[in-house]
């Protein structure tokens, strides 16, 4: 049977192995996802882990906000049963508040609501950069002057909506990470886009870290819902309930689903970001190119198949514009950008090996970025044909794959 790697909505690209050249096939877990997502929300809702049924926890009143994360598969599905649950708990729609991040680019997570509620509930996107919408919450012990969403430190009930990744990746700070840095101030920002969150192991991931966990003691949050994605844009498994019950229970199955070990490197990593436009981001690339990097030998070449279509963010455009990646470097360690982190991982990458683009970016830019576009899947098969050992990584977002015995360095 020949492997398919699948990209965007609905892409694949067949690839016949040669004998002896492919190593094997990756981040493709043989889950079932759900077929209804809002019934698998009820169901969570219903049996959360040590925590009432959230029906017993709501309260007629109450100010409530739903604070999103970026790219949870299934998110208007899941937003349009959990403001169905609030409401027949009585909740006046008009108490409602979902709160998107700033950089949202995906579709209206309120787009499945029915269209009278859609009218009164709150839709608000984080401006960061706003003093008027933000509040200040408390200092941290570490000194650290906590300003969130003012939504949020208003609200009577705060359900943080995410999708659970696994625990070395850049950016995740576990089930609390849709509440804070998400709808913090644009300084908080800056400091959780620095290098300290590349690296899972230093003492400024940790700090980080600490930070997040202690916002959300701060606010009380006690309540979480998080999905166990099946790849791309579907959904395993919803869990909610106490925040630290899901955050276990979570990060068992998603290690369990999505973290593999290959016995090598190999000369040629095929990566794929799977999903519609929510999944086809720079950040998710990133995530990728984090992944398949450390499975290519130096000197090798990765290809990353997408159907990324949104502009580079700032730190990504230093890239192009810069006489000299060290001089980039340079310039993205100062800028502090929304996009630093994926700035820095798409530099290492290219500094390890070849990189290859199948997306919907103008070729031009994939150039300027000093990666080789490509324009037909075809080209990749043939690629596929040269190299003496190779892999297939489908949904390398999400996938952790890791080399047996090998240590750095």
């Amino acid at each position: 049977m020949i492997p398919l790697l699948r990209y965007g909505l609905d892409a694949s690209l067949a690839v016949d192995p040669s004998e002896g050249a492919l190593l094997g096939q990756f981040g493709s877990p043989k889950v079932e996802p759900v077929a209804d997502i809002q019934a698998e929300l009820r169901r969570a809702l219903a049996e959360p882990l040590d925590y009432p049924p959230f029906s017993a926890i709501i309260t007629p009143g109450d100010r409530v906000v739903l604070a999103l994360s970026e790219e949870v598969p299934g998110l208007a599905e899941i937003v349009a049963a959990t403001v169905e649950c609030l409401i027949e708990g009585n909740v006046d729609p008009e108490a409602i508040t979902v709160l998107r991040p700033a950089a949202s680019t995906g579709s209206d997570p309120c787009g499945l609501l029915p269209e009278d509620i859609r009218g009164q509930v709150v839709s608000l996107a984080h401006a960061p950069d706003e003093r008027e919408t933000l509040a200040y919450l408390a200092t941290t012990e570490q000194g650290q002057a906590v300003f969130l969403h003012r939504a949020i430190v208003d609200a009577d009930l705060v359900l943080p909506l995410g999708c659970f990744r696994g625990v070395s990746v850049a950016g995740y700070y576990g089930v609390h990470t849709p509440i804070y840095p998400a709808f913090s101030d644009a300084a908080t920002l800056r400091r959780f886009h620095s290098t300290d969150t590349l690296d899972a192991r230093g003492r400024g991931r940790k700090r980080l870290h600490r930070e997040v966990d202690e916002v959300a003691w701060l606010l009380g949050i006690a309540f979480a819902v998080q999905v166990l994605p099946a790849g791309g844009d579907r959904v395993h498994q919803i869990l909610a309930g106490r925040a630290d019950a899901v955050h276990h229970r979570g990060m068992r199955l998603f290690s369990s689903l999505w973290h593999e070990s290959v016995p090598r490197r190999v000369n040629l990593v095929l990566a794929a970001l799977e999903g519609d436009a929510s999944q086809q981001t720079w950040e998710n690339l990133g995530r990728a190119v984090e992944t398949a990097v450390g499975l290519v030998e130096e000197g090798g070449a990765l290809v990353l198949c997408t159907e990324l279509a949104e502009p580079p963010g700032t730190a990504v455009e230093y890239l192009i514009s810069a006489r000299s990646r060290d001089e980039a470097l340079q310039q993205i360690h100062q800028g502090k950008a929304d996009d630093t982190v994926t700035a820095i991982q798409l530099a290492r990458a290219l500094d390890h090996c070849s990189v290859y683009l199948l997306s919907r970016l103008d070729d031009t830019l994939v150039e300027d970025l000093e990666m080789t576009p490509v324009a037909d899947p075809k080209e990749l098969v043939r690629l596929a044909g040269r190299y003496e050992s190779y892999l297939l990584l489908g949904n390398a977002a999400y996938a952790g794959i890791t080399v047996e015995n090998h240590l750095d360095g």
